[in-house]
Order: C-alpha cells, then sequence, then structure tokens
C-alpha cells in the first residue's frame, strides 16, 4: 500500500492558485481512493498505480492551460494493508498519550 502526498500547481497564474487546486481535489476525490487534503497539499492512500493515476489526471488537467507547474511528490512504500492514512496517526496519539490536531 502506498502513501502519496503531493502538491500542484501553475507557476505562472499568479498568487492565489485555489481555481487549479480545486480542480484536482474534483479529480482526486471522483477517483474513490482514499484522500486527506492539509493546507500544504493531498495525501492520497493505495496501490501504486492507482495513486500515480491519479496525481498524472491532475497534472494533465493543469497542463490544459497552465504553462509551467510545480509538482512536490513524497511516497511511503510499505506491504500493510490500506487504512494507514489513520493508523499512523493513531499509532502516534497513543504514544503521547492524548488526542493531536490533525
Amino acid at each position: 500500500m502506498v502513501l502519496l502526498e503531493f502538491s500542484m500547481s501553475p507557476l505562472t497564474r499568479g498568487e492565489s492558485v485555489s481555481p487549479y487546486v480545486a480542480r484536482s481535489l474534483d479529480i482526486i476525490d471522483r477517483s474513490g481512493l482514499a484522500y486527506q487534503l492539509t493546507p500544504m497539499g493531498t495525501i492520497l492512500e493505495g496501490e501504486w498505480a492507482e495513486v500515480m493515476a491519479v496525481v498524472t489526471a491532475c497534472f494533465e488537467a493543469m497542463r490544459t492551460d497552465c504553462p509551467r507547474i510545480g509538482a512536490s511528490i513524497k511516497i511511503d512504500y510499505r506491504d500493510a494493508p490500506a487504512g494507514r492514512l489513520t493508523s499512523k496517526l493513531d499509532s502516534v496519539k497513543a504514544k503521547v498519550g492524548r488526542d493531536l490536531k490533525t
């Protein structure tokens, strides 16, 4: 199972890029994969081909009207069942002994 965190935005569309991010989030939400939106990116959970297909779809949608795109991608693969999107957080909270802001 893969956890993939990424952010992608146009570099030539000014200070506010939320319309482009929203377009990507629509693709992500419709993918059916588990995901978590954060202020700095989005975390996807799924098999390698599934998460990479979503990132590719976001890129293809953005490049239709953005001549320059910046992207950052982090990947954590572990031969484990799904659910790591929440289980990793639960493990840390248990060790701290209280709920944390997530």
